[in-house]
């Protein structure tokens, strides 16, 4: 029987870059790092340079986006010394782009970084479920590559992160192994890896072409978006981010063999259930834009499955899977190992109970969310069907487009249910394969990483997702997150209207009925 496997004893000393960190889910990994590891060695952030004088080097960029942020609140009310010191002494910041072959460091420079680094975490990504290819496929897939090469300088293991939708037009039960594209074949090299190498090159010819037959900026970025999502749907995904985060996982296969990789793939992450506070949230993430739309008055209805669960987790369980799938790989290195960070298949929350969670504490608390409601929530939110929304959305577009053109022949702007119904059609272009899952992902592999190490890593690094209370989360620390964290105060002047249009409050608290 192996020993148990301890996190301190694994990172105590060592060296970590990391790629992505002015990012949502590298900074909560960052500052569990600093807390639950003081004596780390050293952790190194390579971080692409500001554009323009005033934006400054990885340093500068430091300070201004990642060494202010909310997320270092709790260390900085309970260690604020040991912070600002640890951040001194003993971050590194090293400007460069990951894109760019050696970082756009000499060789020279490039090999004695990698030289000095015991483990690599890759959380740099674009995101953006509908980027240019181009662009998509120099972040997510080519880059990989260029990271890959720098861990391979001092036979570093690394965590790559990903995403549990590279599983893409599959269905079923989603396990964690190396995906089957659903549509294109694609040939697989007898390592067990897909040879990207003919792919790679029709995409570049494709955006070549592109590039040469317009030099309009923006009508060049529209038609490589339409590429993106084209050849990401031909071969068997929903969009470029999955399709491209799907390429970064082959070649960071074929780039590690024979060495030691670790791919994490989080489903979809939303703030944090306990640490480093609960509900830490950064920017907008995909059910939240739906929330959004709805507390603003831009949607009442989305096309969706409401009996299929949806899969949502926590961003510290993501980021205590990173961390303990970092402390294996220096502790047992030499194999390539795949974790999904996800709930559905242990902890599962359909798609309508969350939309009844959220709508009821709106209707019942939304006072309490100032920067998200700016109004009481007066309407319902319904799901539906694909085919009954694309009917409801032709009958309301026209409607709605007759409206505003008598709005704009008296001088007035764009009708508001027009604006509404653009916004609801962005989002279900956008998020609606998300919330009509087909598949269910699995942790099985993660569940008995997690068994490796002692009761007291197990305890700080939770992992396991039947630890969440849905209504907790969702209710109470997920909505109190997203009005703290992740949206602006509004102005007084907002303020102001608001209150004077505001109606008399009730007495009552009771939940209006929720359509599902």
């Amino acid at each position: 029987m192996k020993p148990a496997l301890n996190v301190h004893a694994a990172l105590s000393g060592k060296r970590v870059l990391i790629t992505g960190s002015t990012g949502f889910l590298a900074k909560v990994v960052l500052e569990k790092l600093i807390r639950s590891v003081p004596d780390i060695g050293r952790i190194v952030l390579v971080i692409r340079g500001g554009r323009g004088k005033t934006n400054g080097d990885a340093r500068t960029r430091f300070e201004r986006d990642i060494a202010t942020s909310s997320v270092f609140d709790r260390l900085r009310a309970e260690r604020p010394g040991f912070l600002a010191e640890f951040f001194a002494e003993r971050v590194e910041c090293v400007t460069g782009e990951v894109t760019e072959p050696c970082f756009g460091l000499s060789l020279a420079e490039f090999n004695a970084l990698g030289r000095r680094v015991d483990l690599v975490i890759n959380a740099a990504a674009s995101v953006n479920f509908r980027e240019a290819l181009d662009v998509a496929l120099s972040i997510n897939a080519l880059s990989v590559q260029n990271v890959a090469e720098l861990a391979r300088a001092n036979n570093a293991p690394l965590v790559q992160v990903s995403t549990c939708y590279v599983n893409g037009y599959n269905r079923g039960a989603m396990l964690e192994q190396n995906v089957t594209p659903a549509r294109a074949a694609i040939p697989r090299h007898a390592d067990g890896h897909y040879d990207l190498y003919g792919l790679l090159k029709h995409l570049q010819h494709r955006v070549a072409a592109i590039k040469a037959e317009t030099s309009d900026t923006e009508q060049q970025t529209r038609r490589l978006t339409e590429l993106g999502i084209a050849e990401a749907n031909y071969h068997g995904w929903n969009d470029t981010y999955t399709f491209t985060k799907w390429m970064g996982e082959q070649l960071a296969m074929q780039a590690m063999r024979g060495k030691t990789l670790t791919i994490v793939r989080p489903s979809i992450i939303e703030s944090t259930l306990q640490e480093p506070v609960p509900g830490w949230l950064e920017g907008v993430k995909v059910a939240d834009a739906i929330i959004l739309a709805y507390a603003r008055g831009k949607t009442n209805f989305f096309p969706a499955k409401p009996n299929e669960i949806v899969d949502i987790v926590p961003a510290d369980l993501v980021a205590n899977s990173v961390i303990l799938a970092a402390a294996e790989a220096l502790a047992d290195p030499g194999a390539t190992r795949i974790y999904q960070a996800c709930t559905g298949s242990t902890n599962p929350i359909s798609v309508g109970r969350v939309i009844e969670l959220i709508q009821t504490e709106s209707q019942r608390n939304w006072r309490n969310y100032e920067r998200l409601f700016y109004n009481e929530p007066k309407h319902g939110f319904r799901v539906v069907s694909r085919p009954v929304f694309l009917l409801m959305l032709r009958a309301m577009s026209l409607g709605a487009t007759a409206r505003s053109s008598v709005r704009r022949l008296l001088g007035a702007g764009e009708s508001p249910k027009l604006e509404a119904l653009r916004t609801t059609q962005l989002l279900a272009l956008t998020f609606s394969f998300y919330t009509a899952p087909r598949y269910v992902f699995h942790n099985k592999s993660l569940l008995a990483l997690a068994q490796r190490f002692g009761s007291e890593d197990r305890a700080r690094y939770m992992v396991d997702p039947t630890v969440i209370d849905w209504t907790e989360y969702l209710c109470r620390i997920h909505m109190t997150g997203l009005n703290r964290y992740a949206l602006r105060p509004r102005s007084p002047k907002s303020l102001e209207a608001a209150a004077a249009a505001a109606p008399v409050p009730e007495q009552e608290t009771e939940a209006r009925p929720v359509k599902i």
